[in-house]
């Protein structure tokens, strides 16, 4: 009778295999901190092995064991994105441990791992050492794991936005009501969005979310891209997991200094006095000490309060609140200043009902590159949602229009994204139509890749020009949900 692997059993398993990686990379492979770290992972490993084969596999970011995604908490994250990295490093995409194992099956197999590490060919170097264990298979790396259609998914991440959105009200209100405030929920959401940023390779399905705005409700809502934009930057600079779901809570929270400021203030559809923005320029100090209260003063923290109190502050210190001395922003305050704007501009709100076309509000955010914002960061978030951004509607050059719906993630076609077609070439518009949930969209006649060439090698279609979705009144939501 087969054994169930408990989830702390297979965390325990990878924290073991990866200190003795650790422990190996700086000591020799026969030192007594070295065999010791073996002893612990034999203990785990090879209770599991008694009842069948063990096959680790690592498919995009997401471990597996046996076939079943390893879910594991941020505290331990550290050594499984080490480890995920030193797979990555030998493009090794699984260890199949056939039956038990000694002291020497390990050292052979810690010993491949370092040698490889080094080599041109590393996969083959770490599978021709390894022969001499012949219960210890290798395997390459495989396409991320389809066990869910494309529509499945997208349920998956239209749940969480908006469990994240009421878990970011419900805060928000208990903190203008002087309720105690407990942000486990928030850390659990966060921790889940984190999951589905690294396995959505070009981030499409989430920063699609992102363009669905609520006019009524835009505090909430724009907490909440900011959170998923800046997470979705944190992890094109490949941030740690753990540093990314901190990122993330500090997103989400990083207005909340905005319970301070009078709702006539907030909600003021005039131009505000100087008075009304004296005011308003004190939510950064507000949400810093909003923070402190909520969690303490400690290291944990710190980010957030950091975060809160720099959003607004610029890169060059020219914005708010004014300090006496200039200091450079910490990383956290230079991406969610990024997409704190970026979501401003491109939002519906009270004094300006019109947002901005996602790919105007980038061109001003470019310019103010090196003053208002990092120009390196900026750079990287310009890659990350493209020339086109999603959600921005175009005109082809087959007199099509369009949305965008997905980046390319081929540099080289940053321009040519992936669009959703509105109208044929005749302005007929192209009914929306909604798949089973077996459906593929990616599949459907109304999806173009403007990389797609006809017979003469040209291209198919190509962008004409931009246009103003509000102008054309065309409800977002209508085809991103």
């Amino acid at each position: 009778m087969k054994k169930m692997v408990t989830d702390e059993e297979v965390r325990d398993l990878i924290n073991n295999l990866s200190v003795v990686i650790k422990t190996a990379q700086i000591h020799d492979i026969n030192n007594v901190a070295v065999t010791n770290a073996i002893d612990k992972l034999l203990s785990v490993l090879n209770p599991l092995i008694s009842s069948e084969k063990l096959s680790l596999d690592l498919v995009g970011e997401i471990f597996y064991l046996n076939e079943s995604r390893v879910r594991y908490s941020m505290e331990y994250s550290s050594n499984f994105d080490f480890l995920a990295e030193e797979f990555r490093k030998r493009e090794l995409g699984g260890i199949v441990f056939e039956t038990t194992m000694n002291e020497d099956d390990i050292k052979t197999l810690v010993l491949a791992f370092i040698t490889s590490g080094t080599s041109e060919t590393p996969f083959q170097t770490l599978s021709k050492t390894l022969e001499k264990v012949p219960h210890i298979q290798v395997k390459e790396p495989r396409k991320i794991k389809e066990d869910i259609t494309e529509f499945e998914k997208k349920k998956l991440i239209k749940k969480s936005y908006s469990n994240a959105v009421s878990i970011t009200e419900g805060v928000l209100n208990k903190i203008k009501t002087g309720e105690g405030i407990n942000l486990k929920k928030s850390k659990r959401i966060i921790e889940t969005i984190v999951d589905q940023i690294a396995e959505d390779e070009s981030k499409s399905m989430l920063i699609g979310m992102t363009t669905i705005k609520d006019y009524d409700e835009y505090t909430y809502y724009h907490c909440v891209n900011v959170s998923i934009l800046a997470m979705a930057l944190g992890h094109k600079i490949k941030l740690p997991r753990k540093v990314l779901a901190e990122l993330g809570l500090a997103g989400l929270f990083h207005d909340l200094g905005k319970t301070e400021i009078p709702i006539e203030i907030l909600n003021k559809p005039s131009k505000l006095s100087d008075e009304d923005w004296q005011a308003m320029r004190q939510h950064p100090w507000w949400g810093a000490i909003i923070v402190f209260k909520i969690r303490g003063i400690d290291e944990a923290s710190m980010d957030l309060a950091i975060s809160a109190f720099e959003h607004h502050l610029n890169h060059d210190n020219s914005g708010y609140p004014k300090l006496r001395t200039r200091i450079p922003l910490n990383l956290f305050s230079k991406i969610i200043s990024i997409a704190d704007q970026y979501d401003a501009m491109t939002s519906s709100r009270v004094y300006s009902r019109t947002p901005k076309p996602p790919e105007k509000a980038l061109s001003i955010m470019y310019g103010d590159s090196g003053t208002k914002l990092d120009p390196h960061l900026m750079k990287i978030f310009i890659q990350m949602v493209g020339v086109y951004p999603i959600g921005c509607l175009v005109m082809l050059d087959t007199n099509e229009l369009g949305l965008v719906f997905e980046n390319n993630p081929d540099p080289v076609f940053i321009d040519r994204p992936r669009v959703r077609l509105i109208t044929d070439s005749s302005g007929k518009r192209i009914a929306v139509s909604h798949k089973s949930s077996t459906g593929d969209s990616p599949g459907r006649e109304d999806f173009v890749c403007l990389t797609e060439r006809d017979v003469n090698g040209n291209h198919k279609r190509s962008i004409a020009k931009t246009l103003d979705p509000n102008q054309y009144g065309i409800n977002l939501a209508e085809y991103f949900l």
